[in-house]
């Protein structure tokens, strides 16, 4: 993994808005209004090598494809996994009960009338009633190779590739096979390790995308924080298990709140969740860092020690505003972050995706996303000249220290 060694290194969480095109290319096919595959696949290669041209454009360092190939981070992995069935049945808004919509009902509007007991819309559920297995190899071979091939083309640094973790997985679907849920869920992450495996292979640095982690507590307000750690703390187990085997400087996880533009008051504070987080074996840990409910959780690191040779992805540039950070205070977070775990353990995130539901219109347009992108790495520039000025600092004023203080000494000697 791509550390900062010699200035501060820049990525972001991976998903991006769709093109037009490429989205009704998609849509198309599932609902099978169109059967030209080939030509879907033609411009989903030719759209990854655009976007990944573009960050290396923008400046950004660890690239992904946008996750162009997916209808959304955590429901793409629908058609990769065997053992289920679909029904459709009614389903709420994931925030109909949540804490943030019973305190702020009149903002979440169709939340809160979800809540009161009318059912947002019918959708397809994912039931499980049989083995789990994997069965998206080919589309996971699709997608490595088009990644393979834009970074080639664009000569990126480094790539990274998102999978969901099993806790979001097993938390969106239903089982009707396994005598328990613990039964389902390392079941999940067996079959999730055949994609995690795969990634790595083809020399990509794999994302643990986890955002149930850190949103159970505000999407289950009958839940108090001490037994959100405690489900927490057995639910990373499982994402061990499905990391047996793979190298942790090849892996970095990303956590993150789930709703984009509201109060979030209730926002679980990361120093509950902190220590239980560490304990996943990654190489690299992202979360978010740049919105205003999580702006101030860099003092935590003065308390808490980061492990040796872990790093830091701490978003600088946020999802939840369509205001555009300064570069100057995109610096400004970074220098926190290095002053409290040290310059190279620090890389330049963002908060979350910005296209994280292809179906669903970005609440960040497109262009505001790429002049973020340029902000964070102008950013990343103004830390690094001063992150590493301050050492030729250090290493000018040690030697002439010692010089002027070496002739005082020798002069005693010979009184």
């Amino acid at each position: 993994m791509k550390q900062s060694t010699s200035r501060i290194v820049t990525t972001h969480v991976g998903s991006l808005a769709r093109p037009p095109a490429l989205f009704q290319a998609m849509r198309a096919l599932d609902e099978g209004a169109s059967s030209d595959r080939a030509g879907y696949e033609t411009m989903l290669k030719r759209e990854v090598a655009d976007v990944v041209r573009r960050q290396v454009e923008a400046g950004i360092d660890v690239v992904s494809d946008g996750e162009y190939s997916k209808p959304g981070f955590a429901v793409y992995v629908n058609s990769r996994l065997g053992g289920y069935t679909t029904r459709q049945i009614p389903r709420a808004s994931p925030w109909a009960d949540s804490r943030e919509a019973r305190e702020f009902p009149e903002f979440y509007g169709l939340e809160s009338r979800t809540f009161a007991g009318t059912i947002s819309s019918w959708s397809n559920q994912m039931i499980c009633t049989g083995p789990v297995t994997y069965k998206g190899q080919d589309l996971l071979s699709r997608d490595l190779v088009n990644l393979k091939a834009a970074v080639a083309a664009a000569g990126a640094a480094e790539a990274f590739v998102p999978s969901i973790s099993p806790i979001d997985v097993v938390s969106n679907q239903r089982n009707e096979y396994y005598r328990t849920d613990d039964e389902f869920l390392y079941a999940v992450a067996d079959a999730l390790r055949v994609e995690y495996k795969a990634i790595v292979d083809a020399g990509f640095v794999l994302q643990i995308d986890d955002p149930r982690l850190s949103s159970h507590y505000v999407s289950n307000p009958g839940l108090t924080v001490k037994e959100v750690r405690r489900w927490a703390a057995s639910r990373i187990e499982a994402i061990n298990h499905a990391l047996s085997g793979i190298p942790e400087d090849r892996v970095r996880y990303h956590t993150c709140y789930g709703i984009n533009m509201g109060p979030r008051v209730h926002d679980l504070e990361l120093r509950h969740v902190i220590d239980i987080i560490l304990k996943i074996k990654a190489g690299a840990y992202s979360f978010e860092a740049a919105n205003q409910r999580h702006d101030h959780e860099w003092r935590l690191w003065e308390d808490v020690k980061l492990p040796k040779g872990k790093s830091l992805i701490p978003g600088c540039i946020t999802h939840a505003s369509v205001l555009v950070e300064h570069p100057q205070l995109v610096a400004d977070r970074i220098l926190r972050y290095a002053s409290v775990v040290g310059r190279e353990n620090v890389i330049a995130g963002a908060d979350c995706g910005f296209g994280t539901q292809a179906s669903s219109s970005p609440e960040i347009h497109p262009t505001i996303v790429w002049a973020k992108f340029r902000s964070l790495v102008e950013g990343a520039k103004l830390a690094s000249k001063e992150l590493w000025k301050r050492t030729a600092r250090k290493a000018k004023a040690k030697p002439a220290r010692r010089t002027a203080q070496r002739p005082r000494r020798r002069a005693g000697r010979a009184r």
